[in-house]
């Protein structure tokens, strides 16, 4: 089991004094580190049309990037690309096996494990991310600098890359196995493979007020929920006919905050949207169905594992009425379930114990019963 080791700092300082507002390396952050996907099984993934993949490297002194999937490497040589795969915690279990050890970060944060493959003076240049990453190096070698947070100038090396102008490092450094390298949003940085090397970024991205509000809008829609009309008996008369005024304003103001003020709506507008993929999970449907029955008395013997990737979340507002988010869906298990539903939310891997009380109620039973079948969580070999 991958454990995060750190040996200059505690994790109470590291939120403190780190998370969102400086880079730093933590030496030997994973003990032991040995690569946990191959780069045959990671070129395998980049095949299918499923996965995110792309290719980045330089032609004639300028940046290229293809979109996956890939058949060949052949036409790139020896030297000076990169293959990244995003995503790659939701098809190897493997990978997935990476993001307990940040666990300490909830994982309505969390986006997902990349993974880079790249030969000698490989990378994809200087740039500026909008996510927390922690940098995981595996096999192999990297070279990291890391400018300071500031007025940095981005422009486009090629379509599909935004670069920044050179900047003066506040981190230059080596990456070993094992080593770890976080960088906050906003922080310009540029990694260059020393030798073939693998290295897993596992990433933590906060949504805008504007993808909050649009999603918002898109729930309130579709649940048809805000549709009184607005209301002003006994206004005083207007004697300016293009003005809309403070009174006014304060009232359409009003209007827009009671949806804001709605707990209920609002918790379970955050637990849909957030639990929402953005990538495609690797679900396996069964090709014979379980009944309920049949998933009750395998969990006696078996765990029940959460497939990778699968985003599951519940709220203070609502799981008291034991409710949870499932891949953007809402369900509703009452309340005698609330230890089970948590469970289920906070745990990877399943027992009886951990959902006991889930277990006592049909609809929590047929719930579980239909995500096994689906595939959305197996039964550990």
């Amino acid at each position: 089991m991958l454990q995060l080791h750190l040996t200059d700092f505690s994790l109470e300082h590291f939120m403190q004094h780190y998370w969102q507002q400086r880079p730093v390396v933590i030496r030997q952050g994973l003990r032991h580190f040995k690569d946990l996907i191959s780069p045959e099984d990671l070129a395998g993934l980049a095949l299918e049309e499923e996965v995110d993949s792309r290719l980045v490297y330089k032609k004639r002194g300028k940046w290229q990037a293809e979109n996956g999937p890939f058949t060949s490497y052949d036409h790139l040589g020896r030297k000076g690309w990169s293959l990244i795969v995003q995503a790659v915690n939701h098809w190897s279990p493997e990978v997935a096996a990476l993001v307990p050890p940040f666990a300490f970060i909830p994982k309505w944060r969390f986006d997902d494990v990349m993974v880079s493959y790249s030969t000698p003076g490989g990378g994809v240049g200087p740039h500026i991310d909008l996510y927390d990453v922690f940098i995981c190096q595996g096999s192999g070698r990297r070279q990291w600098r890391v400018g300071d947070k500031g007025e940095h100038r981005q422009f486009a090396a090629h379509a599909a890359l935004l670069h920044v102008d050179p900047f003066e490092p506040i981190i230059d450094t080596e990456l070993l196995p094992g080593d770890i390298l976080y960088i906050p949003p906003g922080f310009p940085h540029d990694g260059v493979s020393l030798e073939t090397s693998l290295s897993y970024s596992v990433g933590f991205r906060g949504k805008s007020a504007c993808a909050m509000l649009s999603g918002l809008a898109d729930h309130v829609i579709d649940k048809d929920l805000g549709t009184t009309l607005f209301s002003d008996p006994r206004r005083p008369i207007h004697t300016h006919q293009g003005h809309i005024n403070a009174q006014d304003f304060q009232m359409i103001r009003a209007q827009l905050q009671s949806l804001l003020d709605d707990d209920t709506l609002v918790a379970d507008f955050a637990g849909s949207f957030l639990s929402k993929t953005k990538c495609q999970l690797d679900l396996q449907p069964l090709e014979e169905p379980m009944t309920d029955a049949n998933v009750v008395a395998l969990l006696e013997r078996q765990r029940l594992v959460r497939t990778g990737g699968l985003r599951c979340f519940y709220l203070d507002q609502t799981v008291n009425k034991g409710v949870c988010f499932v891949d953007g869906e809402r369900h509703a298990f009452g309340a005698a379930t609330k230890t089970a539903v948590k469970a289920l939310c906070d745990h990877d891997t399943l027992t009886p114990k951990l959902l006991r009380s889930g277990l006592k109620a049909p609809a929590f039973v047929a719930a579980l019963t239909q995500w096994v079948n689906a595939g959305y969580w197996y039964f550990e070999v």
